[in-house]
C-alpha cells in the first residue's frame, strides 16, 4: 500500500478515498485445492455473486458437500448434473473439459505453485471455457500472486477510466503503461480499483 501511494499520485488519491482493504478470509484447505477453485471459477463465470454462490452450493450438495473430483464430473450424466446444479450445457462442457485435461495429465495442477504467471495462464487457457480473465482471477485470488494486472476485467477498465479521467475505456496496452509504476503490486492495485466501484469479485 505504501508503494502504491508513493509511486502514483492518482492511486494515492484512490486509496485515500476507498480506505484500506480488508483481509480475504478463506478456509486453509482451499489454498491447496486448485481443481476445486477452477470448478468454482467456471461455475461462477458471467454470473452475479449471489447467483454464483447459489449454484456452487447446489454443486456441493450434489457431491456430498465438497467440490467434485475430475472422475466424478466425467462419470456424472451431463443432463442430470446440469439440472441438479442449475448449470448451463456450456458450463457442463467446460467442467468436463477441465476434468479431461487433468486426468490426461495435460493440466498438472500440482505444478501451478511453482510456475511463472505467464505459464499458469498458458496452461489454463488451453482448457475449453477458461479464458484469460478466469486465469487472472485464479492467479490473484487463489494463488495469491502479487503482480497480476487483470487487463480483460471490465471493472478494472472502468475504474482506471474514472480515476485517470480517460475519454474512453483503456485497452490492454494503455492499462499496462498506466500500471507500470504499481509493479510489483499490481494485484493489490486491482483490488483498490475494484473497491472504488464496490464490485470486487466474490
Amino acid at each position: 500500500m505504501a508503494h502504491l501511494r508513493g509511486a502514483d499520485p492518482v492511486m494515492r488519491r484512490l486509496i485515500d478515498s476507498v480506505g484500506e482493504l480488508g483481509r480475504r478470509g478463506r478456509r486453509p484447505v482451499d489454498r491447496d485445492d486448485h481443481y476445486g477453485s477452477l470448478v468454482r471459477a467456471i461455475v461462477g463465470q458471467q454470473l452475479s455473486s449471489k447467483a454464483a454462490y447459489a449454484i456452487n452450493a447446489r454443486m456441493l450438495e450434489r457431491f456430498d458437500g465438497r467440490p467434485p473430483r475430475p472422475r466424478e464430473i466425467l462419470d456424472a450424466d451431463p443432463e442430470e448434473l446440469r439440472a441438479a446444479a442449475g448449470l448451463s450445457r456450456a458450463k457442463v462442457g467446460f467442467l468436463r473439459s477441465l476434468a479431461e485435461h487433468v486426468l490426461a495429465g495435460e493440466l498438472e495442477l500440482e505444478r501451478m505453485d511453482d510456475l511463472p504467471d505467464g505459464e499458469v495462464i498458458q496452461e489454463l487457457v488451453a482448457v475449453k471455457g477458461i479464458g484469460e480473465w478466469t486465469a487472472h482471477m485464479f492467479l490473484i485470488f487463489h494463488l495469491e500472486r502479487p503482480d497480476v494486472l487483470a487487463v480483460g476485467d471490465l471493472g478494472i477498465r472502468t475504474a482506471i477510466r474514472r480515476a485517470y479521467e480517460l475519454p474512453e475505456l483503456p485497452v490492454a496496452g494503455e492499462m499496462e503503461r498506466i500500471a507500470r509504476p504499481w509493479r510489483p503490486h499490481r494485484s493489490t492495485a486491482c483490488r483498490f480499483l475494484w473497491r472504488s466501484l464496490d464490485n470486487e469479485p466474490a
